[in-house]
């Protein structure tokens, strides 16, 4: 016998559309979601199994036809009593990870492979494709990449406009038959803002590397890539109550590694948000640990970084601007 989400699964089925939409307007998204999934995968149910769900439920509706429910069934129903946006939403998540947006699959190949993968297209589609993955794996892509390809792609996502939905659907297609996936939506984007966030998520090294090619080729490009930039440093220019707010919310083992390589001026200013016992008790940690790798300290930063980003994204932390007088 079939269990209690098929089983309304399979009444759903059973109904007219009129009371399939009155029921599912009574019903929170969630929960839509959960009883397509399971009409989606209910395959032929018997005539048996139907009476017995007819007497159990005492509403008898219809008359003891087989019923099929399965992927296309289901899309079909949702389409008739639902609106296009919901449906489109409800039917990706049933789908599950074959159904995904081609860019939030490749979230899960590791770097090298979609590296490998990269450095025989051509520089401007490495572009597009970096330029639509989140900028913490483009930067570790580029750093698989020879440097001088990586380069490449960098100056064609820094001019790169919107791009053409027939371009797109090209390159997604592409794509598909690589990872699979489904098909994706153009949008706008500032690449100015795609590579910062990129450089945000370098290494030293390569951000110092890529950097001084980046100066060489186009000054000015330069200077706007790091105007866009949020660095450790840059953690000077967050409200009092911002950077309470990161220290309530940060590992302090990460704290401890991050201030290691950090400015005296950054430093001061995370202590002198701090109680005098917990300020020592971090400067005592950070004397007891030693020297530290710098790719931890990088690490650390980074963690810090991202998580005062999305603090101020919440409102919970302000930056102002590097040019603000601020009173005191």
């Amino acid at each position: 016998m079939i269990g209690g989400v098929e089983k309304v699964a399979t009444l759903m089925l059973m109904v007219t559309q009129d009371n399939a939409s009155k029921i599912f307007g009574l019903l929170e998204e969630e929960e839509i979601k959960l009883i397509s999934q399971a009409m989606s995968r209910l395959g032929l149910i018997p005539p048996d199994t139907i009476e017995q769900l007819i007497s159990e439920f005492q509403n008898g509706m219809v008359d003891s036809a087989s019923y099929l429910g399965n992927l296309q069934s289901t899309e079909r129903f949702l389409r008739k009593i639902l609106g296009k946006d919901k449906v489109e939403g409800i039917l990706e998540d049933i789908r599950g990870p074959a159904g995904r947006n081609i860019w939030d699959k490749l979230s899960n190949v590791s770097d090298d492979v979609l590296a490998n993968y990269i450095k025989s297209e051509y520089p401007q589609t490495a572009a597009l494709i970096l330029s639509k993955l989140n900028p913490q794996q483009a930067a570790g892509v580029l750093t698989q990449l020879n440097q001088e390809f990586a380069f490449e792609v960098m100056k064609r996502m820094i001019v790169m406009d919107n791009v053409k939905k027939e371009v797109l659907d090209r390159v997604e297609k592409t794509l598909r038959t690589e990872f699979i996936g489904s098909l994706g939506k153009s949008q706008k984007i500032d690449q100015n803002q795609v590579l910062a966030e990129i450089f945000n998520n370098f290494d030293r090294t390569h951000e110092a590397a890529f950097m001084t090619m980046l100066e060489k080729h186009d000054s000015s490009m330069a200077e706007r890539i790091k105007s866009l930039m949020f660095t450790f440093d840059d953690l000077k220019r967050v409200n009092t109550i911002g950077i309470q707010a990161v220290l309530k919310a940060v590992d302090k083992s990460k704290l401890a590694i991050a201030l290691k390589g950090a400015s005296e001026e950054i430093r001061k200013l995370f202590m002198d948000n701090m109680s005098q016992r917990a300020a020592k008790i971090l400067a005592e940690d950070m004397e007891s640990m030693g020297p530290v790798k710098l790719r931890d300290v990088d690490s650390a930063q980074s963690e810090i970084i991202n998580l005062t980003k999305s603090l101020i994204a919440s409102g919970e932390a302000e930056l102002s601007d590097s040019g603000d007088q601020m009173v005191y």
